[in-house]
C-alpha cells in the first residue's frame, strides 16, 4: 500500500518520464535501486552529446521551505553518483540488461502542480 506521499512521487516521476519521453529521450528504468540508491529514471538523452542520465525528481507543492532544487544535499548527490558509477561500471542494469556505453550525466527534474518542470542538467 503506497502512501499519499509516494503517489504524489510516483505520479511526479511519470510526468518527468512523459516530459523526457516527449524529447527523445529513452527512459530505461524507474525506481531503480542500486545498492542503498534509488535512482528515479535512468535515461538516454540522445544529444549531442547522445549521454546515459540519473535524474532525480523532486516533487514539491510549495515553497514554503524553499525550492526543492536546494532539498538535494551533498549525501544524496554522491549517493546517486556512486550508484550511477556502478552501473556504468557494471555495464548493465539489476535485471541484466545492457547499459548503452555512453557518457554518465546526473540531471534534477522539479515538479511542482499544474506540472511544471524545470530540468537542470548537470555534468558528470
Amino acid at each position: 500500500m503506497r502512501t499519499a506521499a509516494q503517489r504524489s512521487g510516483d505520479a511526479a516521476e511519470a510526468s518527468a518520464a512523459a516530459y523526457l519521453t516527449e524529447r527523445g529521450w529513452r527512459v530505461l528504468a524507474r525506481q531503480l535501486h542500486v545498492g542503498r540508491a534509488e535512482i528515479d529514471l535512468l535515461a538516454v538523452d540522445p544529444g549531442p552529446p547522445a549521454s546515459v542520465v540519473v535524474v532525480e525528481v523532486r516533487w514539491r507543492v510549495r515553497r514554503d521551505f524553499g525550492l526543492a532544487e536546494e532539498t538535494v544535499d551533498g549525501r544524496k548527490r554522491a549517493r546517486l553518483h556512486r550508484a550511477g558509477f556502478v552501473l556504468r561500471e557494471a555495464g548493465r542494469l539489476p535485471d541484466g540488461s545492457a547499459l548503452p556505453a555512453l557518457p554518465l550525466r546526473f540531471d534534477l527534474i522539479v515538479v511542482e502542480p499544474g506540472n511544471r518542470l524545470r530540468h537542470h542538467r548537470h555534468g558528470a
